[in-house]
């Protein structure tokens, strides 16, 4: 695994740069580091919403959420996730929430 500096704090991530430890990823500067690798100008209610579900889901679940359950617990549209995280849910959203790298579709 490779360390990442950033704003002061050091993250473990692998190959695909996803955080090591779920709960490291759990904090504001990890969500700014991906938000800047990510390309997103602004993090808005949605993008939130979107990361709360995915950590609330893995929390109980330990696994992410298949897309089509995290559009219908969200309420949206896939195609409106993809406009939030424009690598799509799978990368962009599993990675801001701090979640290990999906093994499958997302």
């Amino acid at each position: 695994m490779a360390t990442i500096e950033f704003m002061g704090k050091s993250f473990e991530v692998d190959e695909d740069g996803f955080i090591g430890n779920y709960q490291d990823g759990k904090c504001d500067e990890w969500v700014q580091y991906v938000k800047a690798q990510e390309g997103i100008e602004e993090l808005n209610d949605e993008h939130k919403k979107v990361i709360t579900v995915l950590q609330d889901y893995y929390e109980k679940n330990g696994i992410a959420p298949m897309v089509r359950v995290l559009s219908k617990v969200t309420g949206f549209k896939l195609k409106h996730i993809y406009e939030l995280f424009p690598s799509g849910p799978g990368k962009g959203a599993c990675k801001m929430a701090g979640l290990p790298k999906p093994t499958g579709c997302v």
